[in-house]
């Protein structure tokens, strides 16, 4: 069945940017459709019952069908921009849905709406900093949809202009990875990395100065932060209103990163109250200590959260977590739940492990005060989801 070609028509969005269509009673997700349109879905792959495909040619698009705002995305080209042939406004309405049905199916929660924007920027040049892999030619690329295949046309539409200039041109080390960051001081960083030797930088220093309010981090170009460069301020100031934290409150700020919610938490709790940091990175948390070394109430661990919430003397008002993409899980959310923490401001990026998350909160007596979607990926279909849940 690979290769063949079907005539489908698509229906509602899947979680991972597909669109569902049946054929013969068989489900098929495809990709680089929207909701409603004729598409001819050439099948990439077989999984059990149901198959995998990709718009090769739409017959009849849907209203919400734009020309690509990346030029190196779709079939055949970059896997960057899943999402670059949708109107931005429609995007973030099949975001929505796709988290909201998620909630219904994982979480066993009813939620309606649609993805936020983050900014008012507009959906292309948003990014701050990406990844880009070395092929045998010694050129620099983008991969390919589940391909070790490296696109070298390095015109992403999430870049802003100038982020890659020249480095399309130049010879580099075969199999290394580039990372590149323009960082808030609007300078660029370009740090190489391989199996078999140290970071090189090529270009700038290791270290990226990113800030949110007044405040300045020192991050190394290979570690994370936030992808879209008003993300992080956005969720800052989200988690210093939700948290409601108050003067000598204890708060933990689990996943914690480079500590940019310990930052806004210790604000709130002031000298008298305590702020746990805690993520096993040890490139993160040496960031946060540089960058809290003023807030004595910030304490900050390398250590796993399981770790941390099992050696806890005693609970905490409220508890900030933004794990990774395979979200928090039921070990965690039960230790929260034994330590009596009455108030949790939870991240994920990842909408089926954010839904189980909300559905495992719930079976522990929590309730969902609110949840926000942002649209934090703009051209992809990822999302980043916010809940406040109470006991």
């Amino acid at each position: 069945m690979i290769d063949q070609e079907l005539v489908l028509t698509t229906g509602a969005p899947a979680n991972g940017g597909s669109c569902v269509a049946r054929h013969d009673g068989r489900v098929v997700f495809v990709r680089y459709a929207l909701p409603g349109e004729q598409v001819r879905v050439r099948i990439t792959a077989e999984r059990g019952s149901y198959w995998h495909g990709e718009c090769v040619e739409v017959l009849e698009p849907a209203a919400g069908r734009v020309p690509s705002l990346c030029p190196i995305a779709g079939v055949d080209g970059a896997g960057c921009c899943d999402l670059a042939f949708a109107d931005p406004a429609v995007a973030r309405e099949l975001k929505g849905a796709v988290v909201s049905n998620q909630l219904a199916r994982l979480g066993s929660y009813e939620w309606e709406g649609s993805a936020e924007p983050v900014g008012d920027d507009g959906p292309t040049g948003w990014r701050t900093r990406v990844r880009l892999d070395v092929g045998a030619d010694g050129r620099a690329g983008f991969h390919r949809y589940h391909s070790d295949e490296l696109v070298t046309d390095l015109q992403c539409g999430q870049l802003p202009a100038g982020m890659i200039k020249g480095l399309a041109e130049q010879s580099w080390r075969p199999g290394d990875h580039l990372h590149v960051v323009a960082d808030d001081d609007g300078v660029r960083h370009v740090v190489s990395t391989g199996r078999d030797h140290r970071p090189q930088v090529m270009e700038g220093d290791y270290h990226a100065t990113q800030w949110v309010g007044r405040r300045r981090w020192q991050i190394p170009v290979t570690s994370f932060w936030q992808a879209h460069r008003r993300a992080a301020a956005l969720y800052s100031a989200l988690v210093g209103q939700w948290a409601q934290a108050d003067t000598g409150m204890t708060a933990w700020d689990l996943y914690g990163g480079a500590g940019i919610f310990a930052a806004a938490l210790a604000e709130t709790v002031g000298e008298s109250g305590r702020v746990i940091s805690a993520d096993t990175s040890r490139a993160a948390t040496g960031a946060a200590r540089a960058a809290l070394a003023d807030l004595p109430q910030v304490s900050v661990r390398t250590d796993s959260v399981r770790r941390v919430l099992s050696d806890a003397n005693s609970g905490a008002d409220v508890a900030v977590l933004d794990p990774p993409r395979a979200g928090a899980g039921r070990e965690v959310i039960e230790a929260l739940a034994t330590a009596g923490v009455p108030r949790i401001v939870h991240i994920g990026c990842e909408a089926a492990s954010f839904a189980r998350d909300i559905g495992l909160y719930r079976a522990q007596g929590y309730a969902v005060e609110q949840i926000r979607v942002f649209d934090a990926f703009p051209l992809t279909h990822h999302v980043e989801c916010v809940a406040l849940l109470t006991r």
